[in-house]
């Protein structure tokens, strides 16, 4: 393997512990053995276990960036913009009942080196900037009627999509998560369980 495809492979290995496992519960050691190559080759990459944190969820923010960059393009009713957008969640949890990785990471928050709660806190801000964008738009159309700013309402639908993800998790149990995503979508717009695993067609 190239150096850049070693590279890629450490940070995948590294985004599936941290996503079922949590980011204290797993070591350069167990990466490296799944990789394949020595532990201190991941040092070459990675000098820190901090470091390779925080270069997961710089990558990470780069994939949702572009995700939602092409709910934008693709789509122009807020509403389909916001059911694309809740299945971002429910995928993850359809692939071995993966956690979101930044959630992942939050709960770990009081061990985390700052590098990676820097950028983890600027992750959820692209979020919820994204998601007011999306509202005020939804409200300006008429699509949306809010009890609150957009901005607040932003804040409570990833805290409680993230919540979501979690009780679901625990339980295996992805309709967990649709019941709490269509109670909470349903004081905004009338969203089906259809609607939401059709949205990303």
């Amino acid at each position: 393997m190239s150096k850049i495809e070693t590279r890629d492979l450490v940070l995948k290995v590294a985004q599936e512990f941290v996503q079922t496992r949590g980011f204290n519960a797993f070591s350069f050691r167990d990466v490296a053995e799944r990789v394949g190559i020595k532990t201190a080759s991941i040092h070459y990459y990675f000098p820190t276990k901090a470091e390779l944190g925080r270069a997961l969820v710089a990558q990470h923010r780069e994939h949702v960036g572009a995700a939602l960059a092409a709910i934008d393009a693709e789509e122009h009713d807020p509403r389909r913009k916001l059911a694309r957008y809740v299945y971002v969640f429910k995928s993850t949890l359809e692939v071995g009942n993966r956690m979101c990785l930044c959630g992942m990471l939050a709960a770990d928050f009081s061990t985390l080196d700052q590098m990676i709660v820097d950028e983890l806190r600027r992750s959820f801000e692209d979020h919820e900037a994204w998601l007011t964008r999306v509202l005020e738009a939804g409200m300006e159309s008429g699509a949306f009627t809010l009890s609150r700013s957009a901005k607040d309402e932003a804040r409570l639908l990833i805290s409680s999509l993230e919540g979501a993800m979690l009780i679901a998790r625990s339980f295996e149990d992805i309709n967990r998560f649709e019941e709490c995503v269509r109670s909470l979508l349903g004081r905004l717009i009338p969203v089906s369980g259809d609607q939401i695993n059709q949205s990303h067609n």
